[in-house]
């Protein structure tokens, strides 16, 4: 159910995810043609696609999908067997339907028309037979697989107003199997009270079929949130339970109650007359549980009622705005915190602390709302690996793992080109060709690997390949060529494989449509940075690359240590830092102005902050040493005093201050005094170009 839109924005939202759905039984049918759960699950989404799509007007829509369900109807009853043709040809079915959805004005008719004709090629005489055939009937299932369920339909007053025929609802049961509609009229006014455009009739339907509970659900999909809908499964352990009586029945479905039975039943006429004439129901629903009863009879089978749970959609900007209160409720409760901290009243201290704990819990029910599995990103790209390597001639195969991991919606939105474009590099430029596969000894289709995990307060997601590996020598001379590196100069791995998100960085021999012009790997760069993440990149000669991108789980809030330097606090986040030394006067005169600090053997760099910002004054005789990792690389923050952890609400920074590198966004302390938030990817290169060139001979 979606909360807040119209019944076109409804459509058209579970539309796309019955498209992922079929897109995604597709490609798994590839690999497994014979899965007959799979079948099912594309027929399901084309049938739920065709009729939803003609109850909201979408008639160009439904028309082309009824073909495309036809097709694979076929396929359910055995006439028609699932080939890498016809996969493909209804993955460009799903395209042309998702352009008839998002922008019917736009669509290629006779691209439309020459689908068609494909799959009518493709069905040949098995698709004419079935066109020719009538109609299944319920007779034609299993009695063995049946089952019989009640279902209460009363659809909302305005249905009719936005567009819906309840109707074709009920046309779409009759088509599951043996149906009896009974129309409950009891809410209808005389004629001169009535509008037209209100919808005041019900209907009780009993339905004995084979489907399961979960197609049925899918019949009231999109009007399930403006109407009323009962779905129960009716139990018959026994046969003479077919045959239960009409008190039974008006008091299981909540008509009458018990009392009112006894009642009737003490009396000689027919007990539905006396409940009548005694006004305890009406006659619609009396009519409507005999029909029941009638139903009963002819049933032979039931199971236990299965119940679905059910979901809430809620539009993204409700979340942004939910997120954006609960960030300005956390600095209000650091505010009153601090408040409480400077007063002697115990009530106001322990009000304070109550506040504190339901503001964090708040919190963390926010950003577990605002969280969605990767999984929902990686689906996508199981098609650009389809199509890609049928371009190119390539057998690539790209599997995945940690599908569940979640990550904040706004990270995963901007997710997608990144992963487009390490995805594709690592098709076109990673995985050789057959022939020099067979020829190194690996087998003739390549492999993409594509997965996420949690690190404390980072997800990793790693694209990895086993092609050929990054040519090193062909990296040094096209960055030598460009400027990049000076002739001779000594690099390491991590900096070497750095050039290549430069703007314009390629070392392909050509373009192809694919790749080659040195326009994705920037884009990548750019968009993760934007993201406060950062790329690692491996590679082994012969063996692969794998690309290793370290995101934040959120961009809303984090926690931080808060720190000083000089007058002014800043904030480190929490996930970078590893530890806190003292740096006094004398261990720093041992370092001989080096800026190097022996932490347990190990020598770690250090970057004075207070000379990186000009800050004035002298700094503290006995400052501190906040330790930071970044990949393999440690290095210390020199501040003169840690104030604590901090829980941040990152506020982005004005337009005029957006560029500067060092700072990722700024946040507001319980005084009202603004701390900016340090990016340390962005420091560490900032301060050691920095020191460079400020450090005393």
């Amino acid at each position: 159910m979606i909360v807040g839109t119209d019944p076109a924005e409804t459509f058209r939202q579970e539309a796309a995810d019955l498209l992922a759905q079929l897109e995604g039984a597709l490609l798994d049918l590839e690999a497994v043609p014979e899965d007959r759960s799979l079948v099912d699950q594309a027929f399901r989404a084309l049938h739920t696609l065709k009729g939803s799509g003609a109850m909201f007007g979408w008639e160009a829509l439904a028309a082309f999908t009824h073909h495309i369900e036809s097709t694979f109807a076929l396929v359910r009853n055995g006439e028609l067997k699932v080939t890498r043709d016809l996969v493909s040809l209804t993955l460009a079915a799903a395209d042309h339907i998702r352009v008839l959805l998002d922008r019917p004005e736009s669509a290629d008719h006779l691209r439309g028309e020459a689908l068609l004709a494909s799959f009518r090629d493709l069905t040949g005489a098995a698709g004419q037979s079935h066109q020719d055939a009538s109609k299944p009937t319920a007779k034609s299932v299993a009695p063995s697989s049946e089952r019989v369920f009640r279902i209460r339909f009363r659809p909302g007053r305005n249905v009719l107003a936005f567009g819906c025929n309840p109707l074709l609802l009920l046309g779409e049961l009759r088509a599951l199997g043996t149906c009896t509609v009974l129309p409950i009229t009891d809410a209808v006014p005389t004629l001169e009270e009535m509008e037209p455009t209100d919808c005041l009739v019900a209907w009780d339907v009993l339905l004995t079929t084979s489907a399961t509970r979960s197609a049925l659900d899918e019949v009231f999909l999109f009007v399930a949130d403006q109407s009323e809908v009962g779905i129960s499964e009716i139990p018959l352990e026994d046969s003479s339970a077919a045959g239960r009586r009409l008190g039974e029945i008006l008091v299981e479905r909540g008509d009458v109650a018990p009392a009112d039975i006894d009642e009737g039943l003490g009396r000689q006429e027919r007990l539905g007359t006396l409940l009548v004439k005694s006004g305890k129901v009406s006659e619609d629903r009396i009519a409507s549980a005999l029909g029941e009863q009638r139903h009963l009879r002819e049933a032979n089978k039931a199971r236990e009622t299965t119940v679905s749970g059910a979901t809430i959609r809620v539009p993204a900007e409700r979340l942004d705005s939910l997120m954006d209160q609960v960030g300005e409720l956390v600095i209000a409760q650091a505010r009153l915190m601090q408040v409480a901290m400077a007063d002697a009243n115990p009530l106001l201290k322990s009000i304070s602390e109550d506040i504190e704990r339901l503001a964090a819990e708040l919190r963390d029910t926010a950003m577990g709302i605002r969280m969605l599995p990767i999984g929902t990103l990686f689906g996508r790209f199981r098609r650009v690996v389809h199509d890609l390597s049928r371009e190119l001639g390539k057998a690539v195969e790209l599997t995945t793992a940690g599908e569940e991991t979640e990550l904040d919606k706004t990270v995963i939105e901007c997710l997608n080109d990144p992963l487009v474009h390490l995805i594709r590099n690592a098709v076109d430029h990673g995985i050789e060709d057959a022939a020099r596969r067979v020829a190194a000894g690996k087998p003739e289709g390549g492999r993409v690997h594509l997965s996420a995990v949690h690190s404390g307060a980072q997800v990793l997601i790693t694209i990895e390949d086993d092609g050929h590996g990054l040519d090193r020598a062909a990296i040094r001379a096209k960055a030598e060529e460009r400027g990049l590196l000076q002739p001779g100069q000594e690099v390491g791995d991590a900096e070497l494989f750095a050039c290549i998100f430069q703007a314009g960085f390629s070392t392909a021999a050509a373009v192809t449509n694919v790749s080659g012009r040195g326009v994705g790997m920037d884009v990548v760069k750019r968009t993760i940075d934007g993201l406060r993440g950062t790329i690692e990149v491996t590679s082994a000669i012969g063996e692969g690359t794998a690309i290793t991108l370290k995101l934040p789980l959120t961009l809303a809030i984090i926690d931080g240590l808060l720190v000083r330097v000089g007058d002014e606090r800043y904030v480190v986040p929490l996930s970078a830092v590893e530890e806190c030394v003292e740096l006094t006067r004398l261990e720093d005169s041992r370092s001989g102005g080096r800026s190097f600090l022996n932490i347990r053997g190990e020598i770690v760099a250090f970057i004075r902050l207070r000379r990186l910002f000009e800050t004035p004054g002298e700094p503290e005789v006995i400052q501190k040493v906040v330790i930071v990792t970044l990949g393999e690389t440690r290095i210390g923050l020199v501040v003169d005093q840690v104030i604590g952890q901090h829980q941040t609400v990152i506020k982005s920074l004005s337009r005029m201050h957006r560029d500067l590198d060092g700072f990722s966004g700024a946040t507001i302390l319980g005084d009202g005094a603004v701390a900016l938030i340090l990016d340390v990817p962005h420091l560490i290169k900032f301060a050691r170009d920095r020191e460079a060139t400020v450090r005393t001979p």
